[in-house]
């Protein structure tokens, strides 16, 4: 049960570090000019210096994602049902009385790691009652270039600092081909990333930081971005050592100091 000490803030733990892509990578972003000759889907950048960068929903989404895989956890509406379910493991039961699927989303069962550790929207929690509240954890900020001179000096880029890749649909009764130009950034760019992991009185700090460095692990076996069953998106993380805050380091003007939690040689690469 949710008590106010359970919710009183303890420490914040900052995960940082570089994240290197080992494929193109392509996050897509909205352009209101396209010039003749241009990609057809560009990559989103920055408005003030034009550089690519990963934006911090696309690498959160990606992990909450990959660790609701994991465990089985998200929320699942079955006609019929007003109650949604909250593990993949229930499904077979009710698929096999031939109730019909609606949909399936992000977990809100906030007795489940996934919940706990990303959060959830205020408007799908239950109330305001310290029983209801899930308290937000996991920050993930904008993962911004590191080597955009080496970029720029590259003389075979299509765009500035990117490639442009060209791929052909086929009809398969016709043979009429239809091609697309896909931007991406190219293998060997270097994006700065920084997590920050919110603790709160209660909470297990090994398990949350297990959590994320989890995530970070499915993720460099995964893709991220769009077009990864293509080759796209490949990812690698080193993670410098990590450091920490508390609530006495906020109060008395403290620097951030290392924690006592490891990284993983998984991410160390």
């Amino acid at each position: 049960m949710t008590t106010l000490s359970s919710i009183e803030f303890k420490k914040r733990v900052f995960i940082s570090g570089t994240l290197t892509v080992l494929t193109g990578l392509h996050i897509g972003g909205n352009s209101t000019e396209m010039s003749i000759g241009g990609a057809d889907h560009i990559v989103v950048r920055d408005p003030l210096t034009n550089h690519p960068y990963i934006p911090g929903s696309s690498l959160r989404g990606k992990m909450r994602s990959l660790l609701e895989r994991l465990t089985g956890e998200m929320t699942i509406k079955v006609k019929g049902k007003n109650t949604p379910l909250h593990h993949v493991r229930d499904l077979g039961e009710m698929m096999a009385d031939g109730d019909t699927l609606i949909s399936a989303g992000p977990s809100t069962d906030p007795s489940q790691l996934s919940t706990r550790l990303f959060g959830l929207p205020i408007d799908k929690q239950n109330g305001f009652q310290f029983a209801d509240i899930v308290p937000q954890r996991l920050v993930v900020r904008d993962a911004r270039l590191m080597n955009p001179d080496t970029l720029e000096k590259a003389r075979n880029t299509d765009m500035p600092m990117t490639e442009v890749k060209t791929e052909v649909a086929i009809d398969r009764i016709t043979s009429q081909a239809n091609p697309r130009q896909i931007e991406r950034v190219p293998a060997g760019a270097e994006f700065g990333f920084e997590m920050i992991l919110n603790l709160y009185e209660k909470d297990d700090e090994s398990e949350y930081l297990k959590a994320v460095f989890g995530c970070m692990d499915l993720l460099q076996d995964d893709y991220l971005g769009g077009h990864g069953s293509r080759g796209y998106g490949k990812v690698r993380f080193r993670v410098n050592p990590v450091t920490e805050k508390s609530a006495d380091d906020y109060r008395n003007n403290h620097c951030a100091k290392p924690s006592a939690m490891a990284v993983p040689d998984t991410l160390k690469q």
